[in-house]
């Protein structure tokens, strides 16, 4: 059994509980100086205790006698002496600090470095024509320059579209993927 004292531990408690039901609750056995109810530091989701903490030891011995077991919300909590935190070693990083906190500050160090530097360089000198071939290598033939078509970028598609009612039969099934291999994500490939 853990030490007497004025903190409380209340545990199997209802996950709709909040701190206002609880106080009243712990007022009934005398002055509740401070509560704190335990979430998941990740997901922030309640995980069913808490610690309340009374003005005095006879407050609290009071407490225990008369709430554990009591009916609160839907569940019979229980209520006991909290055991005294051990003291945890130190050092060993930013402990306690959710990750995406940790990956928000260096990108928004890694922002600032960033306009810094940009702040810093010169202005872009003006593009200048690249320097013409050399006179050695002969220039191929070709029709006007305006005849060609400009060029595509990698990420467009290469092949020629299809004229509307071009293509397969109405009511053929579409041709098979190369190599015989299933669609992504069927499991009717091999494995």
């Amino acid at each position: 059994m853990a030490k007497a004292g004025k903190e409380l531990y209340v545990g199997s408690l209802s996950y709709d509980v909040t701190e206002y039901e609880l106080q009243k609750l712990f007022a009934v056995s005398g002055t509740v100086t401070s509560m704190h109810l335990i979430r998941d530091p990740e997901t922030g989701q309640f995980k069913g205790c808490g610690y309340v903490r009374m003005s005095t030891e006879a407050e609290a011995r009071d407490a225990i006698d008369s709430l554990d077991g009591a009916w609160l919300i839907d569940k019979h909590i229980t209520v006991s002496y909290a055991n005294p935190q051990k003291m945890k070693a130190g050092g060993g990083g930013a402990k306690g600090v959710p990750r995406w906190q940790i990956e928000a500050a260096e990108k928004k160090a890694a922002e600032k470095k960033a306009a810094a530097a940009a702040a810093a360089k010169p202005a872009a000198k003006p593009a200048t024509k690249p320097a013409a071939k050399p006179a050695a290598k002969a220039a191929k033939p070709t029709a006007s320059a305006a005849a060609k078509p400009a060029a595509r970028p990698a990420t467009a598609k290469t092949g020629a579209a299809r004229p509307a009612g071009a293509g397969r039969p109405a009511g053929a099934k579409p041709a098979s993927r190369p190599g015989g291999a299933a669609k992504p994500g069927n499991r009717t490939g091999k494995r």
